[in-house]
């Protein structure tokens, strides 16, 4: 094959490529640290699809709670991590089940960023 038609080739499988990788829709992550007796942020609005990851850095095990029961983590010691996916809209307050005046909020909301 001449060099002008490979590389005419790889042009078009570059752009295919590009074209491929703007359609794919973003994956959306968040995350919430738990420390110091306390979510950080405690309140956060998200789009649906977005994985929330809580991680523990508090000496004591934290739990995260969901007051309808939507999500309920294990007791997380020291660095655990909790992840849930948010696919629909509305708001989930959330707990700590071994510290109840720990609370948070996430917000699900289309648009959102």
């Amino acid at each position: 094959m001449p060099a002008c038609a490979a590389d005419a080739q790889a042009a078009d499988a570059q752009a295919a490529d590009a074209q491929t990788a703007s359609t794919k829709p973003a994956v959306a992550e968040a995350m919430v640290v738990i420390d110091n007796f306390s979510f950080s942020p405690q309140e956060l609005t998200v789009p649906p699809g977005t994985t929330v990851t809580w991680v523990n850095h508090d000496d004591i095990p934290h739990t995260v709670t969901e007051e309808n029961k939507a999500f309920r983590s294990k007791a997380l010691d020291t660095d655990d991590k909790f992840s849930f996916t948010f696919n629909t809209p509305g708001d989930f307050s959330y707990f700590c089940s071994l510290h109840p005046h720990m609370t948070g909020k996430i917000t699900v909301k289309p648009g959102a960023s």
